[in-house]
């Protein structure tokens, strides 16, 4: 997946959201966007996943991205396994996600003993894996992932990154992440990207699989301190 040149402003704003990014993503690579609201991070998301048009520039990918959204926004009158099938209505073959697919994903996700549960039976963890498991239904190569976690408490939050980032290494899936949270940013990215208010994506940060936990502690410091300066506040 490759983006060259892409630039958006607002109608109304002073500068542009995205001012001429350029970056590339490997497949099968995970990428983490961090960075404070309305530095760019999900409107360059959108653009990827063709729900954001740009003012100039180019998104190149194999496919049309899936995307995932903070709400589930599950269909209440279906169950969990319909609710995943019913995601290749609104792909290019207008028809149901086959049933083999279905159950193939219902046990990759952990969801077998939740198939016949209605949506209102579901926590909000449960929900989201639901909303994986259809963005997954069509085997889309490229995973879009929009805060899918930050309605959700702490606790959950942390076990579903473990399970998200489980997912991507197990399926070979290639993703991309929006979070303000510098934590799921290193626990989710191979490589993280920030983006900064008023210039938009800023720097890469490579997160090394096989570090350390001293490791993984300063780069996980490193980057809440870079996140606290493009902010304005101090650091202690």
């Amino acid at each position: 997946m490759e983006v060259r040149g892409a630039r958006k402003t607002y109608p109304g704003a002073r500068a542009p959201v995205l001012d001429g990014v350029d970056l590339r993503i490997r497949r099968g690579e995970s990428v983490v966007f961090l960075g404070p609201s309305g530095s760019g991070k999900s409107t360059l998301l959108r653009a990827i996943g063709g729900l954001e048009p740009l003012d100039a520039g180019t998104v190149r990918t194999a496919s049309r991205p899936a995307v995932v959204f903070q709400d589930p926004a599950l269909y209440p009158w279906l169950n969990v396994a319909q609710n995943i099938a019913l995601a290749g209505r609104f792909r290019a073959h207008r028809g149901r996600v086959p049933e083999p697919r279905v159950r193939e994903l219902l046990e990759v996700l952990g969801l077998v003993p939740l198939a016949e549960a209605s949506p209102a039976q579901l926590s909000g963890g449960q929900a989201q894996r639901v909303a994986v498991g259809r963005a997954l239904a069509a085997r889309p190569q490229l995973l879009l992932l929009d805060e899918p976690f930050s309605a959700l408490d702490p606790a959950t939050r942390e076990d579903l990154q473990r399970w998200l980032r489980r997912l991507i290494d197990d399926l070979g899936l290639t993703a991309v992440t929006v979070t303000h949270d510098v934590a799921e940013a290193a626990a989710l990215g191979d490589r993280v990207g920030f983006f900064r208010a008023g210039v938009g994506f800023e720097r890469w940060w490579d997160v090394p699989r096989t570090a350390q936990e001293a490791d993984a502690d300063a780069l996980t410091a490193d980057l809440r301190d870079h996140y606290r300066e493009a902010r304005g506040e101090w650091v202690i």
